[in-house]
């Protein structure tokens, strides 16, 4: 990402990694296997941010999230973003499980 900004917006590139991941993700309170479940979630809900959602499912089953865990995360969004929101992210989730091993 940063190298695709790197022509266009390099500052925005910049803020893009230091704000959530310098700053949001390393407070305490909460290990990054909940703040990539509470990322999953918000993105999904969203219903508009799929490439996102993607690296933050990748993301989540490197810090120790497994499928089932991603899975039931995005199937609870169907309740608070709709149902076709909870399909794209299930979609997405599909995607990332075919990329990596099982």
């Amino acid at each position: 990402m940063v190298d695709a900004l790197a022509d266009i917006a390099p500052d925005f590139a910049r803020y893009l990694l230091e704000f959530p991941f310098g700053d949001i993700y390393a407070r305490p309170g909460l290990d990054v296997r909940a703040r990539e479940i509470a990322t999953i979630a918000a993105l999904t809900a969203l219903g508009n941010a799929g490439p996102q959602l993607k690296v933050h499912i990748a993301a989540g089953l490197n810090v120790g999230l497994d499928r089932r865990e991603i899975v039931e995360t995005i199937i609870q969004m169907a309740v608070y973003a709709g149902f076709p929101a909870a399909l794209n992210g299930l979609f997405a989730a599909k995607d990332v499980f075919a990329q990596e091993p099982a």
